[in-house]
């Protein structure tokens, strides 16, 4: 795991040059018949990988994106009205029957397909109208890490061109480096401060969100900990009861609308007396983590997640779990 979270920068940088030209006709294709909205598929971290896809296409492409939910096609055999939508199915092995047959429903309800996988022979790809490998190479851990950012990569160069925002498209470019100096942050503290926890909220909010749940996932699979994912605002509606002395928090915050009310809930547990630690942009002092500098928002989930990776890692040991080989699991899973 740690390796594979190690180059993930590596892997986003082949992932850019194998798929410039594939984005490019994609993008020329949507702005020519622009969707009427997006529908996401997905299941595990990369359903986690499509929330972010969500936050990025409504707030940079101002573009409806819905979830879709795997068991309305694959189980109660209902054939959605897609027509003239964007369908994105997000998938490492691109194996999995339920996420199969959605494309092809999809298909035949006349939206465009598009295939993130790591696989790029597999029954996905092969429905899908276009595919965007994600070149994250072998991954052998069961946690996926540099194939869940590599997925959020792909999203992030695909709305960077095809929305042609230059802020945006800088930040594309940034993104392998940046990702190497977000892995290289010393979290650390978390690690220390988790060792022996039992629970823990992690919050983010927009953008951040899908980091948070992406987090609370690796905390379940890798380190035997209990953790759940709620919006910084979500979580206010009942949730935070339950927080006080002894109950740590984990807060991701953004660099844009949604920080400063992320940072507040984060503050708030804080004075309840809870354990918490805050990864923002910008800010520094006791309980806050490390953050490698960001081009752009957009970008910002990607970093720190980065630099989770690693803190995850080390806690699964320091908890006396191997995080390759979570108990339990196997690399792909199959659902119908």
């Amino acid at each position: 795991m740690y390796a594979e979270a190690e180059e993930a920068g590596d892997a986003v940088a082949r992932q850019f040059a194998a798929n410039a030209d594939a984005v490019d006709d994609l993008s020329d294709y949507l702005r020519q018949r622009p969707p009427r909205f997006i529908v996401t598929c997905a299941r595990g971290s990369s359903d986690h990988a499509a929330t972010y896809g969500k936050y990025l296409f409504e707030t940079q492409l101002g573009l409806v994106t819905a979830s879709a939910s795997p068991s309305v096609g694959s189980v109660y055999a209902i054939q959605p009205k897609l027509e003239d939508a964007l369908f994105v199915a997000i998938s490492q092995s691109g194996k999995s029957p339920d996420l199969v047959r959605n494309a092809e429903i999809a298909k035949a309800a006349g939206a465009h397909v598009v295939a993130l996988v790591n696989v790029t022979d597999s029954p996905l790809a092969r429905v899908a109208d276009t595919v965007l490998g994600l070149h994250a190479g072998p991954e052998t851990s069961v946690a996926a890490t540099k194939s869940y950012l590599c997925s959020l990569a792909a999203l992030l160069q695909l709305t960077a061109r095809w929305s042609n925002d230059a802020a945006l498209f800088n930040a594309v470019h940034a993104l392998p480096e940046s990702l190497r100096a977000a892995f290289a942050q010393d979290w650390s503290p978390l690690v220390e401060g988790l060792k022996d926890a039992r629970n823990l909220f992690v919050v983010g909010r927009g953008l951040g969100l899908g980091a948070a749940q992406e987090a609370a996932l690796k905390f379940k699979e890798t380190c035997g900990l209990h953790a759940e994912a709620f919006s910084s605002a979500e979580v206010k509606h009942g949730p935070m009861a339950i927080v006080g002395p002894g109950f740590p928090v984990l807060a991701f915050a953004q660099d844009d609308g949604t920080g400063d009310g992320t940072v507040a809930v984060a503050e708030e547990f804080r004075a309840r007396g809870a354990p918490v630690w805050l990864a923002a942009p910008g800010r520094d002092g006791a309980g806050t983590l490390p953050l490698a500098r960001s081009r752009h928002p957009a970008m910002t989930p990607l970093l720190t997640v980065a630099s989770f990776y690693k803190a995850a890692n080390a806690l699964s040991v320091a908890r006396g779990h191997n995080p390759d080989l979570p108990p339990h699991l196997n690399k792909v899973t199959e659902t119908v």
